[in-house]
């Protein structure tokens, strides 16, 4: 056989093996590809609500780089955060949630009930599970595949009147209260508890108002409750359109004299920071401990907080959103302890991840999350707040909120 040949034979032979190779190079690349553990995020980045979405975003996407970076992710694995601006946007809300399943993302959080409320039909068909940072009854009633981290707006106003009625009332027979909504959910949700339990109470709601999210006045609409001459105002709302009602409110000379309380959607500095030292005295309900308490995550979230957002020190938004982080990492871990990594699905992340909570602490940042059966509200504590020098002040310990015996259609 001449040299001619026997070159075309080896290179015959050295092609043969290369096909035959590569596959299994190819094999052994893809058994070794890391794995991760796809969270998905749709933040109010942008948009109308941007003063509460912008910090809770920083937030949780600081914590998430906690726990890959310092903790090494969840039982060895890294989270892989996919995570999209739904500006508040109840069209974009819907998109996002419907690219986050495609994307195979295991689960994922809102930081709203409104936003929520826009993603949870096709989360629920889906069978995708998720959670609302800040919830409304109505995300999680009947419960279903959602759930709130904290408990929602209803809670609030449930808490806010029986402190109201066992601290502040002196007056004869039955207090009036008026409520002051934003036109969604999160008004909503004060409204709903309200009309189930204020008679129970002995509270008389004399006029329920709403107002948009983009509001720059309300003069008229509180010259109307001065004529009823309430008691209290109840704002369930955002921080912008909280401190014009709240300003408006002093300039009709309501305020100081009427008790105003907040849901814990306005309660943030913002609120201070835009209506100014008219905020004196208002009352609120929020969900988490205030900045420098002390409890064993504020050290770590201050730390991260302090050098990638110093922007949010002080902001209480930022605290329910490192705490939303620490419970996702913490149902993913019950996932994988239970089924193991190689059988996540989002069904087996809400069986044996967000159904498995039983008592887990978020570091003292909020009550221990535990899932109930019946109830998806995954916290169940809340504080009473009011506004002194100029500061967000705790009043009340914590005050535990009995799930509303809601009847949704």
């Amino acid at each position: 056989m001449n040299w001619k040949k026997l070159l075309k034979m080896a290179g015959i032979v050295s092609l043969a093996l290369m096909i035959t190779i590569i596959p299994l190079l190819s094999a052994g690349c893809a058994g070794t590809e890391e794995k991760t553990l796809k969270a998905g995020f749709s933040i109010c980045y942008t948009g109308v609500a941007a003063e509460k979405g912008r910090p809770m975003g920083n937030a949780k996407l600081d914590c998430m780089k906690y726990i890959n970076e310092e903790l090494g992710g969840v039982a060895g694995y890294q989270i892989e955060v996919i995570w999209r601006d739904n500006q508040y946007d109840a069209a974009k809300a819907a998109t996002i949630i419907n690219e986050l399943i495609a994307a195979d993302c295991l689960m994922f959080t809102t930081n709203s009930s409104k936003m929520m409320a826009s993603s949870m039909e096709i989360a629920n068909r889906a069978e995708f599970p998720g959670f609302a940072v800040f919830s409304s009854p109505v995300c999680t009633h009947p419960p279903q595949h959602i759930y709130a981290q904290m408990p929602d707006y209803g809670d609030d106003w449930a808490a806010f009147a029986k402190y109201y009625l066992e601290n502040i009332w002196q007056g004869e027979g039955r207090p009036k209260m008026a409520l002051h909504l934003l036109n969604n959910p999160t008004g909503y949700g004060a409204q709903d508890a309200a009309l189930v339990l204020a008679d129970e109470l002995g509270i008389d709601i004399v006029a329920i108002d709403e107002h948009t999210a983009t509001t720059t006045n309300e003069i008229e609409s509180l010259t109307r409750i001065k004529g009823l001459n309430p008691d209290i105002l109840y704002i369930s709302s955002t921080p912008q359109p909280t401190s014009i009602i709240v300003k408006n409110a002093v300039e009709l000379g309501m305020y100081p004299g009427i008790t105003i309380g907040c849901g814990h959607a306005s309660l943030t500095s913002v609120l201070i920071e835009l209506a100014g030292a008219d905020t004196e005295g208002v009352y609120g309900v929020y969900p988490t401990v205030n900045w420098g308490d002390d409890v064993p995550a504020m050290a770590k979230m201050t730390e991260y907080c302090q050098e990638y957002h110093p922007e949010d020190y002080g902001n209480m938004d930022y605290v329910t959103s490192w705490a939303e982080g620490l419970i996702v990492a913490e149902i993913l871990r019950l996932a994988i302890e239970n089924v193991g990594i190689d059988n996540l699905t989002p069904q087996a992340i809400e069986e044996y991840g967000f159904q498995k909570l039983d008592n887990f602490d978020v570091g003292g940042l909020h009550g221990p999350v535990t899932y109930t059966s019946g109830d998806n509200r995954l916290s169940k504590s809340v504080r009473v707040f009011q506004i002194l020098d100029g500061e967000i002040t705790p009043i009340t310990g914590w005050v535990e909120a009995p799930l509303i015996p809601y009847e949704f259609e």
